[in-house]
């Protein structure tokens, strides 16, 4: 056997599942305590979509108990429609199954992996599979799912069917897991759910923890948001690539101007007329399959040429401000809030996506620590929480790279001040298969920072109304120090009125002057901005 034979004697494939077998800390399964909290997050998340794709408003309960040293069984149980039979086991224990990762919709979940990835997690570190309960129609299947590495398939076993009235519907997932920790840190369970009750106030989720303790984050609004549809992809952000791969799949419009019209947002007839207009060379008449490189390359460039109505927003929901501001107001109490929602914008590949920011002030705002204050970012990804790897989001570059100074808050880093950002999108840049952290794509960066300078600047504006009625109380009070001897002086001149005669009238004159720079100052005070905001490019400007 020759020396390049023996090399290539080992060439062998690997599934999916094999590789995030060996790869776990890409799933987020690095540490005891983060290992935990992921798996309460694949859960929780997936059972949020499952109730809101069924238009119920979720009722999650989560149970964790301590079987042995750093070993714990997690149940989680929701109200959703339930899992059909033949769906099980491709739900936990296939990877990247599932229906998201294919559709134009906002969904907290994107890639088929997280549910499966938390099998996978139970049977390395103890060799069980999960148990599974799925209540729905008039039927309750009960199965144990696992998953076969080498195939990237599911074991399904232990099945029992049963018939019911189908008043219950919803699943349970119960598995044991090894490696893991309890704790009440900032990474851990309980702050996990804290923080996905403010982003999701229309939810009910319920923590059973190890210590017996119940943990009730109850819903503050009726309300359950609406269901994003899918859309298509926008014309703006497409690469040449993505637009070639769609052309390429197509085998349901026989031209490409008829493709461009059913394939892409916001292509009309008209709109062709003037892309075939910006591309001399390309035939848009042939069939959509035999779209070239070079073709895509002249359809992209005139794609930015063109002006194209906004992208529809049918397919992403915003927490929006009254929920954001309710829930906030019940958690932290804030002396001051401030919550925006930008308008609708692109990335890359035709992606829409809406930033939506607040800044709470005072009361229970900021990171409370030993050695005193400092501000805190809540980065939230379609309502769901992010946790961990803040060090490496461009939410947090966000935030700190902007100049606080600016906004008159030089000791920015020693404030009592909670800062909320959440990206809503059909596919959320995240810079790895573990969902949380969001990578530096260049419009979402401008976006986060555009959205987070609105909300300073109101900000900005109470704090300098602060500023101005201290140094009004401050001088008032200087001028009272002085009205006692005034009084007695102008009474023992003029001969006339008595001290205190004289005095209760400076004191009126001098109310009724500072009431007065008070109420112009409130006149005076800047007009507040609309919630959509600015242009970007404005907003930018002021950096």
């Amino acid at each position: 056997m020759s020396e390049i034979d023996k090399v290539f004697s080992e060439f062998k494939e690997h599934s999916v599942a094999e590789f995030f077998k060996k790869n776990r800390q890409m799933l987020g399964f690095s540490g005891k305590t983060r290992s935990l909290t992921t798996i309460v997050h694949e859960y929780v998340t997936n059972s949020l979509d499952a109730a809101e794709e069924a238009k119920v408003a979720p009722e999650i309960s989560v149970e964790i108990k301590e079987t042995d040293k750093e070993k714990y069984t997690v149940k989680v149980q929701d109200n959703a429609l339930g899992i059909p039979k033949k769906h099980i086991g491709k739900v936990f224990g296939v990877m990247l199954a599932g229906t998201k990762f294919h559709r134009y919709v906002q969904q907290r979940g994107q890639q088929g992996i997280g549910a499966t990835g938390c099998t996978m997690f139970s049977q390395v570190t103890t060799g069980k599979p999960v148990h599974v309960v799925s209540a729905y129609d008039k039927k309750i299947i009960s199965c144990d799912v696992s998953v076969d590495f080498k195939t990237n398939g599911a074991v399904v076993s232990n099945i029992v069917e049963t018939e019911q009235d189908g008043s219950r519907r919803g699943v349970a997932v119960e598995a044991e897991f090894a490696d893991v920790k309890y704790d009440k840190s900032a990474y851990g369970v309980f702050e996990y759910l804290k923080r996905t009750a403010i982003a999701n106030p229309h939810a009910k989720i319920t923590l059973m923890d190890p210590f017996g303790e119940t943990h009730v984050f109850p819903k503050s609004v009726d309300i359950i948001p609406p269901k994003p549809t899918p859309v298509l992809p926008h014309p703006l952000g497409l690469s040449k690539n993505d637009l070639q791969e769609f052309a390429l799949a197509d085998r349901e419009n026989p031209k490409i101007s008829s493709f461009l019209q059913n394939a892409l947002a916001r292509v009309s007839a008209a709109k062709v007329k003037e892309l075939e207009s910006l591309c001399p060379g390309v035939d848009f008449s042939k069939k959509p399959s035999e779209m070239t490189w070079a073709d895509a390359e002249k359809i992209v460039e005139a794609f930015s040429q063109v002006k194209w109505i906004a992208p529809a927003t049918d397919s992403i929901i915003p927490i929006g401000q009254e929920q954001i501001t309710k829930s906030l107001q019940s958690i932290l109490n804030p002396e001051f809030l401030s919550v925006r929602e930008r308008p609708p914008k692109i990335y890359r590949g035709g992606i829409p996506f809406i930033i939506e920011a607040a800044i709470a002030y005072g009361g229970q705002a900021g990171r409370k620590l030993a050695e005193g204050t400092q501000p805190e970012i809540l980065r939230y990804a379609n309502r769901a929480p992010l946790i961990f790897d803040s060090a490496g989001c461009s939410i947090t570059e966000s935030v700190k790279n902007i100049e606080w100074s600016r906004y008159g808050l030089k000791n920015f880093d020693q404030l009592p001040i909670t800062i909320l950002v959440n990206i809503v999108s059909v596919h959320i840049p995240y810079t790895g298969a573990g969902k949380q952290a969001i990578s530096d794509e260049e419009e979402v960066v401008a976006e986060m920072r555009n959205a987070v300078m609105e909300v300073a600047r109101d900000l900005q504006r109470h704090m300098s109304g602060l500023r101005s009625e201290k140094e009004r109380a401050a001088r008032k009070s200087a001028v009272l120090r002085y009205v006692g001897q005034l009084s007695a002086d102008l009474a023992e001149l003029s001969g006339k009125d008595s001290k205190a005669a004289l005095e209760k009238k400076l004191i009126h004159l001098i109310e009724n002057r500072y009431s007065k720079q008070l109420e112009e100052s409130n006149d005076s005070a800047p007009a507040e901005e609309s919630s959509g905001g600015s242009d970007g490019e404005e907003d930018e400007k002021e950096e």
